[in-house]
């Protein structure tokens, strides 16, 4: 991939080369195994380095071709292929998603007033499709040990996935998630959830297309994204970097969670909020694409007032991504809206979104910049990669 020189894009190479020092850094103290970065700049490359290790045992340098767990960097690229069914008139957003996936006609809401989730109440409304666009449905993940809803969703969810070792359909996914109480009536809050994965399963409904075909089709082949999708095949098995996690020690191990064969092969239920691998160039073009307004390279996903829509607060009234004030989210990714409770180096109007293994993306349409970075690290933030290579990017603009 053709890169130019940082100057020419308005940056100081002297102080963009702090963002892959500080990094380096994190490798030379044994917190990382490796990164690869990515800084763009409208529509051309000032940034592409690879750094570290992809895998520490047996030794193995990280390239800029190196294929990554990018987990819940799949929901923007859901969000996007929910939008083209949009833009032909396929259902709209205020439609509820019983219409298409019915045993959501069944759900009920855990009343506030009980303890636990013994009893539930009628929703207020349906769960829309918007809803489950901005994690707004009620519906939650199971992260959280202390919270009984959550119990649910391993006992209910994520327990078959794991006993049938993924061999589960996207309806099946759902039947397990809509036998679970709404943590929250529709509308009212924000909570980090299988959204997507409906959203996955609502592709496959009303295009009747399997999800990883119909991303291939519509989204990964017209935009060049060629390592982009839900497994590595063989031939690439030898590009897939390792996820590490810190060791007693202070060192880095290999993540027992992330070492099964998952991305190895074809998924039964291609799952829309976390399952895609990718390289750090394929979605810098679906990244430049949304930049673009829905277009690269005369090849045009979206229409530009459906990007403008969702990059975009899309929250309601009060409702704050993460409970945080002024915290806001569009159609699959977060924007900010007020600089200054960001305290981060960024502008208005910037979205992206990051993944659980710390990979992250953000765009910048003020600043017509793109940036990347991808590591293999779990729990997300065990190191700040993520802000520290925003900071260390924005503070390089001449």
């Amino acid at each position: 991939m053709k890169t130019v020189s940082p100057q020419t894009l308005g940056f100081s190479p002297e102080r963009l080369a702090r963002a892959n020092r500080q990094l380096q850094a994190y490798i030379d103290q044994g917190k990382l195994a490796g990164a690869v970065t990515l800084v763009a700049r409208r529509g051309q490359i000032a940034q592409l380095d690879a750094l570290g290790s992809a895998v520490i045992d047996p030794q193995k340098p990280m390239t800029t071709d190196t294929i990554f767990r990018i987990y819940s960097m799949t929901k923007p690229i859901t969000a996007t292929a929910v939008m083209t069914l949009f833009e032909e008139g396929r259902f709209r957003l205020t439609d509820p998603i019983s219409a298409y996936i019915p045993s959501f006609k069944q759900v009920r809401v855990v009343d506030p007033s009980s303890l636990g989730v013994t009893r539930t109440l009628p929703p207020n409304r349906e769960i829309t499709i918007h809803d489950l666009l901005t994690h707004t449905a009620g519906l939650s993940y199971g992260f959280d040990d202390n919270n009984m809803i959550d119990e649910l969703y391993r006992e209910r969810v994520w327990k078959q996935f794991d006993e049938k070792k993924g061999d589960v359909s996207l309806l099946e996914l759902v039947d397990g998630i809509t036998s679970i109480p709404l943590a929250f009536q529709p509308g009212t809050a924000w909570r980090y959830s299988l959204a997507n994965d409906v959203l996955g399963c609502l592709v496959e409904v009303v295009s009747g297309q399997g999800f990883g075909e119909y991303l291939r089709a519509r989204i990964f082949d017209p935009l060049g994204m060629t390592d982009t999708g839900f497994f590595a095949p063989e031939e690439k098995w030898s590009r897939l970097a390792a996820v590490y996690t810190p060791d007693e020690a202070g060192g880095l191990k290999v993540d027992p969670a992330t070492d099964a064969p998952q991305f190895k092969y074809p998924p039964r239920a291609p799952m829309g909020g976390g399952g895609l691998v990718s390289t750090v160039t394929d979605y810098w073009r679906f990244a430049q694409m949304m930049l673009n307004r829905g277009e690269l390279n005369g090849t045009r996903i979206l229409g530009r007032k459906t990007v403008e829509l969702m990059t975009s607060n899309a929250l309601p009234a009060g409702v704050w991504r993460d409970n945080i004030p002024n915290s806001c989210y569009g159609l699959g990714v977060d924007v900010v809206t007020d600089l200054g409770v960001t305290k981060e180096l960024c502008s208005v109007g910037k979205f992206g979104w990051s993944g659980a293994a710390t990979t992250h993306f953000w765009v910048d349409p003020v600043e017509e910049l793109i940036g990347i970075v991808l590591v293999q690290i779990m729990p997300f933030d065990a190191v700040p990669v993520r802000v520290d290579f925003q900071n260390l990017v924005y503070q390089a603009l001449e």
